[in-house]
């Protein structure tokens, strides 16, 4: 092989570089978690392995358009917003997320990711806060949660239940006992769209004393099921 085969086949990694496919990057009110209100820009990621049968962005399961870790970060920080969130889809399908949440943390951003619990959410840039979507049994896709992974959470990080039931209701307090996640990290109870009240979780939350946070989707009070919004 000649030096200069040689040194093209060296050059060729950092020749490509990291990309991921991107179903939509826009500017919104943030409609969950704590920092609901707050404007936020959001990067949503293409694909997704779970199928919950309350999943709101199906059309992010395919499609989507390819750019590099670059233009993703220049996209992002051209919008002026500090507030920035990671969604998808299941963005951690994806293995250039994590280089892309590290990316936007070392441009000065607030970055936050919203996951499922059914992939590995260790090792992810400290700076980032994690919140979690644990799936209930009547998402159709508890059996997929992976467990041992949530010992590695923090005050820095969220947990959320989507409640479809009274028996997800039931099953979700269990969780929030079994996994010693009151006073690790903030647990958000939300009630799945159309299938349960928001004033009905609020009875049983209070009726409970439970000491989990409850929220709406206010992004869906606002401009209900619309895309990019």
């Amino acid at each position: 092989m000649t030096a200069t085969s040689t040194a093209t086949l060296l050059a060729a990694p950092a020749a490509q570089a990291a990309r991921l496919k991107i179903t939509e990057i826009f500017v919104s009110l943030q409609g969950e978690s704590t920092y609901v209100g707050l404007p936020s820009v959001f990067v949503r990621l293409t694909g997704c392995p779970l199928r919950c049968q309350y999943c709101d962005t199906a059309y992010a399961f395919h499609g989507g358009h390819w750019k590099s870790l670059d233009e993703i970060v220049d996209q992002t920080r051209d919008y002026g917003v500090r507030h920035v969130c990671v969604t998808g889809g299941e963005p951690l399908a994806q293995r250039n997320c994590r280089e892309l949440l590290q990316r936007l943390c070392d441009a000065g951003l607030t970055v936050s990711l919203e996951t499922s619990g059914a992939l590995d959410v260790t090792g992810i840039d400290r700076r980032v806060a994690r919140i979690v979507d644990i799936k209930t049994p009547d998402s159709g896709e508890s059996q997929r949660m992976l467990w041992d992974h949530f010992e590695d959470l923090t005050a820095h990080d969220q947990v959320k239940f989507v409640i479809c039931s009274r028996n997800d209701y039931d099953w979700a307090r269990c969780r929030v006992d079994s996994l010693g996640l009151v006073g690790r990290c903030e647990i958000l109870f939300s009630p799945s769209h159309q299938q349960v009240s928001p004033r009905e979780l609020a009875d049983w939350i209070v009726a409970d004393r439970l000491p989990v946070r409850m929220q709406v989707q206010m992004h869906k009070q606002l401009w209900g099921d619309v895309a990019g919004k």
